[in-house]
């Protein structure tokens, strides 16, 4: 593989594009595993399932495997093979892996993570979108790929002040496609990728020609007051709808805690900054199905996800002391996150049935009005790209296919 050179009148200037290695020193990873083999553990939940919490046999076998068997240098190593830089943007440095195709006619591609995820959610589909001829797809459908870590995530910068709100964020993205010397691109998101890369297409930036989200922000303002009224659904949903309306029900009812912490008090999440096991716990318990599938893992269970794929996100959080500034985000956003923003671009939309909620096609239309792609998924849920990378990487090619 490729990869973009820095400008050559950029080396010593605040916009130079600056190659990133990250190693953690032997010390961080031996206190990581002493904290976990400290952890003082509550008693057991009360119940039979999770209307608790996350359960203490999850915890446990969690904390057994990552104090023992874990290995963080099998994902440093991962991270090596790719190229990664940073910039800074508005005084902040942003980290980035790109990856250039080996096809020169490939389509740009910024793809935004979300949280609790981060760059470890993209590096299945690098391969795949970068490299189609050698995953069974055509070299008509490559993509160069950008791949950013959120301020306040993973090796990015933490700002030091408010502002950095997903407009900022989106603001940022557009000089760092410019300052790559992408005039023609597009950009793909979910949970908080799909708020930045929603925001992005508001700005219209001279070369974005099309966005992509698997978690689409389509709720009709009717249906929102009747779920923040606690009201019945209305009766003239169809099956879709009633359906997507069941789901944001229940995420409202049971599923909200984190959020609603994070975007309240997010300095008060001490604990998250020096527990690794209540840092797992945060982070396992953010939607229902992915927890199920976390849960199921660590259980022996084969999943879209591994044991290994779960701690190597979670690690990645602990070794950057990014559980606090991370949360900020929900503090600085005042965004409706599921309300439709008059997306003015190219809209493709990607429906995975164990999502937050699974986006009907009626509100999909109403949302974005120039939506070029709809499709509903079979499996996968939240982190799409990290549990089902092939068929993933299968929307991409199929949503981008018409803006070549």
């Amino acid at each position: 593989m490729t990869i973009a050179e820095p400008r050559p009148d950029a080396d010593s200037s605040p916009a130079a594009v600056r190659p990133f290695t990250y190693t953690a020193s032997q010390d961080e990873l031996d206190d990581l595993r002493r904290r976990i083999r400290a952890t003082r553990w509550p008693e057991r939940e009360t119940v039979d399932d999770t209307s608790q919490g996350v359960r203490l046999e999850t915890m446990r076998a969690l904390a057994q495997y990552w104090a023992e068997d874990y290995d963080w240098r099998g994902v440093e190593a991962r991270l090596a093979d790719l190229p990664q830089f940073t910039t800074e943007i508005d005084g902040l440095d942003i980290h980035f892996i790109h990856v250039r195709s080996p096809h020169e006619d490939a389509l740009p591609m910024i793809v935004t993570h979300g949280w609790p995820g981060s760059i470890i959610e993209q590096l299945k589909i690098v391969g795949p979108l970068t490299d189609p001829t050698a995953h069974g797809a055509d070299a008509a459908d490559a993509f160069h790929l950008v791949i950013p870590s959120l301020p306040g995530h993973g090796f990015s910068g933490k700002p030091t002040a408010t502002g950095w709100d997903p407009i900022r964020i989106a603001k940022a993205w557009a000089e760092l496609m410019t300052r790559l010397g992408y005039d023609r691109y597009v950009a793909q998101g979910g949970d908080w990728g799909n708020a930045v890369t929603e925001q992005l297409a508001l700005l219209t930036p001279p070369g974005l020609i099309g966005i992509h989200t698997n978690m689409p922000a389509t709720v009709p303002d009717a249906i929102q007051k009747a779920l923040d009224a606690k009201e019945e659904p209305p009766a003239d949903l169809n099956d879709e709808e009633r359906g997507a309306w069941n789901q944001l029900a229940f995420f409202y009812a049971h599923g909200l805690a984190y959020a609603q912490e994070m975007g309240n008090r997010p300095q008060t999440l001490y604990a998250l900054a020096d527990s690794p096991v209540g840092l797992a716990a945060w982070m396992l318990d953010h939607d229902a199905r992915s927890h199920d599938l976390i849960a199921r893992v660590f259980a022996g269970g084969s999943e879209g996800l591994s044991r290994d794929d779960v701690l190597d996100n979670v690690t990645l959080y602990w070794l950057t002391n990014t559980a606090v500034s991370s949360a900020r985000l929900y503090w600085e956003s005042k965004l409706a996150f599921f309300a439709p923003k008059g997306v003015p671009l190219p809209t493709g939309v990607s429906v995975f049935p164990d999502e937050i909620y699974a986006a009907p096609r009626t509100w999909a239309t109403a949302a974005y009005p120039h939506l070029i792609h709809f499709n509903r998924l079979d499996r996968g849920g939240h982190f799409a790209a990290w549990e089902q990378p092939e068929l993933f990487s299968q929307e991409m090619r199929a949503t981008f296919r018409s803006l070549r």
